[in-house]
């Protein structure tokens, strides 16, 4: 399986990275092949290296104007010459996507593809890991669009269409759970009530 990951190229706290060198080690052991942002820079250097490091496979997906900066010696490195082709390049390539800590690039990625499954135009499990409560605010941020009105014309309730956990190893356990692939069309949101 290509297991995507979401994540920063900033140096961050020890316990991000941790978290992170944790995990791509984690899918390197499954025997799986970690799909990221390319950068040899912050966590996206840390779970490259961590995955190799692991004996596993790494396809990288960078931008044309980040090619100074893109990891070395990855199995398979595309440059793209946009974020959105960026980012329908990462989908393509994954299986299942994993948003780990970020900034706002990281938030849009996530946020991008979690609206594109809401439209039904992909069926690819979503996870969120969500180290030291990180996206406590996200998830309250869906909370109260959901007790607002907001998310009530969503085909399916939006924990069906993304996962939050708190450890790496929950995320493999997320994985390994049978996948019940939602029929597109029941996840396409077409303008009418719901």
């Amino acid at each position: 399986m290509n297991i995507c990951i979401f994540c920063s190229a900033a140096q961050v706290d020890k316990k991000y990275i941790t978290a992170a060198r944790s995990l791509a080690r984690i899918i390197a052991e499954n025997g799986h092949t970690l799909v990221w942002g390319g950068s040899d820079r912050g966590l996206m250097h840390e779970v490259a290296e961590s995955a190799q490091l692991a004996q596993g496979r790494i396809i990288g997906v960078s931008m044309e104007q980040l090619k100074a900066s893109a990891y070395p010696n990855a199995d398979e490195m595309y440059f793209a010459k946009s974020l959105a082709e960026r980012k329908e390049i990462m989908l393509e390539k994954s299986d299942v996507i994993v948003t780990i800590v970020g900034g706002t690039g990281t938030v849009d990625e996530f946020t991008d593809l979690l609206e594109r499954r809401r439209y039904g135009q992909h069926n690819k499990r979503l996870i969120v890991l969500n180290t030291d409560n990180f996206f406590a605010g996200l998830k309250m941020q869906y909370d109260r669009m959901k007790r607002d009105g907001f998310l009530s014309r969503l085909p399916r309730p939006l924990e069906d269409l993304v996962t939050f956990v708190d450890t790496p190893e929950m995320v493999m356990d997320v994985i390994e759970q049978p996948y019940e692939e939602i029929p597109l069309e029941q996840l396409a949101y077409s303008g009418e009530a719901v």
